[in-house]
């Protein structure tokens, strides 16, 4: 469905980001993008969404294919219409309007007014607790809520992809399962791709079909979701277990681990 060949993006055109990324996001897949803060992961979902142009970024090299279409020009709106909503880190609603008011913005894709309530209740279906709220001023929500709110938001444009930032930010573990559970059950009921970046990588990769871990605006290792979580590294790095003694990210160059990983 998506693939991103030689990806390099740059800000203010003189900040190097993402140097050379390579990506392809399956039809009906969880992909899960890992990778320490600062590694052009957020950067990355942007290139794709085309909201890097609202922060004078650029994709200067390289093409992002859509559908057997190049999208790295696009704005974001046209994105959008192509099939491809982000969901962006930090829950942001539009907190002096309801939720269900936000639900119909996302939906202002849609025909008419059949389709629109068609998906507020697909929407409520996943997120019972938005049917309660929806006449609630969205600001009021609590963070759980807020977060569902978006994803809801998002689903209302009937996308073929969702590029999911940062979900569990802020919340209990408790509301982070039910959140990637019902991620799945997105993926499973209406066949929507997933694109996720998650600093809980226990939990992305628990959902996750494949993985692609990033460092420094590069990939460094990709595979099945289930391989690399007997992977040492990925252990020791971002599951917090090791068999091996305990050492610092930088004291292992990236070159040197994708030479043994690929080897």
């Amino acid at each position: 469905m998506l693939r991103l060949m030689n990806v390099e993006v740059h800000y203010l055109q003189v900040i190097y980001v993402l140097r050379g990324i390579n990506m392809e996001i399956p039809d009906r897949g969880i992909v899960a993008l890992l990778g320490a803060n600062g590694a052009g992961k957020s950067t990355t979902l942007k290139a794709i969404s085309g909201l890097l142009k609202t922060e004078e970024g650029k994709v200067t090299d390289g093409h992002i294919e859509f559908n057997g279409h190049y999208i790295e020009r696009l704005d974001p709106e046209e994105t959008v219409k192509r099939g491809i909503v982000q969901v962006q880190e930090g829950r942001t609603v539009l907190e002096h309007l309801t939720v269900e008011e936000n639900l119909q913005l996302g939906g202002y894709l849609r025909p008419d007014q059949a389709s629109m309530k068609q998906g507020l209740e697909m929407v409520y279906d996943y997120f019972p607790c938005l049917r309660e709220r929806r006449h609630n001023t969205s600001g009021y929500c609590s963070g759980g809520e807020q977060q569902m709110l978006v994803i809801g938001r998002a689903l209302m444009a009937s996308p073929e992809l969702v590029l999911v930032d940062e979900p569990s930010l802020g919340l209990s573990p408790i509301l982070t399962d039910e959140i990637f559970e019902i991620l799945k059950r997105i993926r499973n009921e209406q066949g929507t791709s997933i694109l996720l970046i998650e600093q809980n990588a226990r939990a992305a990769l628990d959902i996750a079909d494949y993985c692609y871990v990033m460092e420094n605006g590069r990939i460094v290792l990709d595979g099945p979701a289930e391989e690399l979580r007997e992977n040492e590294d990925v252990k020791e790095f971002y599951l917090g277990l090791s068999a091996i003694g305990k050492k610092s990210y930088h004291e292992v160059k990236h070159y040197k681990r994708r030479k043994r990983w690929l080897g």
